[in-house]
């Protein structure tokens, strides 16, 4: 195999040259004075597109040469533990693993599951809480072809199983704290579908086959890879809208690659840099943009069981993290602590990810001291991502009226009615294409013909609802409260309306039910329980713009109002005084 940095030097080279050319081209058009200054208000400087267009022109170049190579993120991962053996890759409650360590470990599993029978093509289902070694299990089982499916661990009955049979998995592999929630559908999972417990003591449910013990004895040579192609499967990452269970993304080696290393161009992650990861491991933002930067380009990363508020900014002083991750609503949180040292004693240069709300973007770097937020927007199996890697506040990216064929994503104006976001499906470009889902079905719903020119495609990127960083199903909300108490209900994970005109809702087993049978993000938050009839749409659906309308103002809604006490785990009444506890954030949900 060639030396891949001397490739991506080589490439970096070539690029350079042309981009000189490039950038001549842009001076020269701007110094003719064409709509010069209409230019530079309506989209970007010229400094910004041209950081841009050479980050782009690198990524396109890069993979169409490892494309053409057989390419494939474990030997791209091969490359860097030659150039960093020792160098820390993982970091995880104070224990560390070497480039070279993960090497090996990955090694052991691809061996063992490759003696096992599973090779290019075959599934296996990961199920564990957020730890390294769901990296390693990916990793080691690409190794031989094989494809891992990362699935949330805060999963329970249907979901679960669901997403164990999307992916088609012919293995399961999970770990002791997950016991339970595998033993509740263990026996609607087909005896082909061998299980194995991360543990090296015997698991208690029948027919599971303990792997530590394995693991131990299985060789740390390379196992044998097969002919591999950059734009084949390399894992599963599961996505969901909002009206149904979730769905089974296809995320390439190329995927995979053009995410992380776009990242790391643009905010210039480097090997020196320490990456503080409290982000979940089976969704993209952590299991592909920061598990890359080490496994591409050798950057430190420290892996977080689960984000704390509290422990941020001493976590990031203890590691010494210069660059940190976000989601959702994680900025927001840290702002709601109380000002301590901390704040301004860390290292953290760049902080990125997608969700920080405009309002609080200055207070945040004033506080903080972060320099850059790289606040982007992109989906899971999405074609049109963008990244506003200038700092400019309340951006998440911008488009170009300069240079638009470059990455065709475009704004355009539309009536009052809801609109939609989509890309441009070009077939053979991994960076246009769309590789969606394990099913057909959920594909082909996601595409849309002739919608620039005839005969084309375009990815729909849909209505997702997020909370607390989590994708989350009203579909799957409204069905489980309505199949717990067998009435009409309507709702997303802050508040649930349910018709309730002969008072008969327990709301103590209600929330018991709900604890148990959906992940902590999807309870809801708030119950309204309707007395009379409501508004309803011509489908006999309670019309939810008006329950939105109302929310949970108890001088509004003349319902019962409840709110989910976290302190107490129950359901209490929403009075006036609560409520504005809630606003003044002296109750926090």
């Amino acid at each position: 195999m060639s030396d891949v940095f001397s490739v991506a030097r080589s490439i970096r080279a070539t690029i350079d040259g042309c981009f000189n050319m490039l950038v001549l081209k842009l001076v020269s058009f701007f110094l003719l004075g064409v709509f010069f200054s209409y230019y530079l208000g309506l989209s970007c400087t010229l400094t910004t597109l041209a950081v841009a267009l050479k980050v782009l022109l690198t990524l396109k170049w890069a993979v169409k040469k490892y494309n053409q190579s057989g390419m494939s993120i474990p030997k791209l991962f091969q490359e860097t533990v030659r150039k960093y053996p020792n160098k820390t890759c993982f970091i995880y409650e104070n224990k560390t693993w070497t480039f070279q360590e993960v090497d090996l470990i990955t090694n052991a599993i691809g061996n063992f599951f490759n003696e096992a029978g599973l090779g290019k093509g075959s599934v296996v289902a990961l199920v564990m809480e957020n730890r390294p070694e769901l990296v390693f299990y990916w990793l080691g089982l690409g190794k031989i072809g094989a494809i891992g499916a990362l699935i949330n661990f805060n999963l329970r009955e249907k979901s679960l199983l669901h997403c164990i049979q999307a992916a088609q998995a012919q293995g399961i592999v999970f770990s002791e704290e997950m016991t339970p929630a595998i033993a509740e559908i263990s026996q609607d999972i087909p005896k082909s579908c061998l299980m194995y417990y991360m543990s090296s003591v015997a698991c208690p449910i029948p027919g599971v086959i303990s792997l530590d013990p394995l693991l131990e004895k299985s060789p740390t040579y390379k196992p044998p890879e097969p002919l591999t192609k950059f734009t084949d499967r390399l894992f599963y990452v599961y996505t969901s809208g909002t009206t149904g269970l979730p769905k089974a993304a296809i995320i390439t080696h190329s995927r995979y690659y053009y995410m992380a290393s776009a990242i790391n161009m643009f905010l210039r992650i480097t090997p020196e840099d320490v990456l503080y990861n409290a982000l979940p491991l089976y969704h993209t933002a952590g299991g592909i943009i920061g598990t890359g930067q080490a496994l591409l380009w050798g950057t430190t990363v420290v892996v977080k069981k689960k984000f704390s508020a509290s422990r941020f900014w001493d976590d990031c002083i203890q590691y010494n993290c210069t660059a940190a991750q976000y989601i959702g609503e994680i900025c927001r949180y840290l702002i709601a602590q109380p000002v301590k040292l901390a704040d301004k004693q860390h290292r953290v240069r760049v902080m990125f990810g997608n969700g920080l709300q405009p309002g609080l973007w200055e207070d945040f770097q004033a506080r903080f001291g972060v320099n850059i937020m790289g606040e982007f927007y992109g989906a899971t199996e999405g074609n049109c991502n963008i990244i506003n890697f200038d700092n400019t506040i309340g951006a998440c990216g911008f488009t170009s009226v300069i240079a638009p064929f470059m990455y065709p994503v475009t704004l355009i104006k539309v009536d009052s009615e809801p609109g939609e976001l989509v890309g441009r499906i070009v077939t053979g470009d991994p960076l246009r294409q769309f590789d969606g889902y394990v099913s057909k079905d959920a594909t082909d719903k996601k595409v849309a013909r002739d919608v620039f020119k005839k005969g084309d495609l375009a990815f729909l990127t849909g209505d997702t609802f997020r909370w607390r960083g989590e994708n989350v199903s009203t579909f799957e909300v409204e069905t489980t409260i309505s199949k717990i108490i067998g009435l009409s209900s309507e709702g997303r994970a802050g508040m649930a309306a349910i018709m309730d005109p002969e008072s008969k809702i327990n709301l103590a087993d209600l929330h018991k039910a709900l604890h148990h049978s959906l992940p902590p993000y999807s309870r809801p938050l708030f119950i309204r329980l309707l007395d009379q009839a409501a508004d309803t749409t011509g489908t006999h659906k309670l019309k939810k713009t008006t329950l939105q309308a109302e929310g949970f103002n108890p001088n509004v809604v003349k319902d019962r109002l409840f709110y989910m006490n976290t302190k107490l785990a129950q359901y209490e009444s929403l009075t006036k005084s609560v409520y504005e506890d809630i606003c003044k954030q002296k109750i926090r949900m």
